[in-house]
């Protein structure tokens, strides 16, 4: 079931109400054209918008996950090592880096018939460590509530 569009009406410059007001929502709701228009500028274009769902995708899974925090942890690391360290059978471990590395998160070195896995730069290390600090932050606000 779709829910009705609101319309705007013109208060000022800055700012319009809406006419129709849903159960979700405010009881007045204001909306500042002007920071509405800012913020629509200042949006990432639509293609980087898919691209980083499906990155945040990626890295939603749980198995994917461990595989990366044993790449932070060791380093390079055989897909054999790999499956061993985080539980995996070889044909999962070996699914879940095709994917992470057909989207850049990890990178492969080939020695022979052995395959070498590393995370593909830096900033997977960053965004893991932020997702951990930020789940300490909320383990920590509900411990204190």
């Amino acid at each position: 079931m779709s829910r009705p569009r609101p319309t705007l009406t013109h208060v000022n410059d800055r700012s319009s109400v809406v006419d129709l007001v849903t159960a979700d929502s405010c009881t007045l709701p204001v909306v500042d054209a002007h920071r509405v228009e800012t913020v629509r500028g200042a949006m990432p274009a639509q293609e980087t918008v898919e691209d980083l769902a499906q990155v945040f995708g990626l890295l939603a899974d749980p198995g994917r996950l461990r595989l990366i925090a044993a790449l932070l942890e060791g380093g390079e690391m055989c897909v054999c090592d790999l499956a061993a360290a985080t539980g995996h059978r070889m044909s999962a471990a070996s699914h879940a880096l095709r994917l992470l590395r057909a989207h850049n998160v990890v990178k492969v070195r080939r020695a022979g018939r052995m395959a070498y896995y590393r995370l593909a730069d830096s900033h997977v290390r960053l965004l893991f460590d932020l997702a951990i600090t930020h789940i300490g932050h909320e383990e920590k606000d509900r411990s204190d509530g």
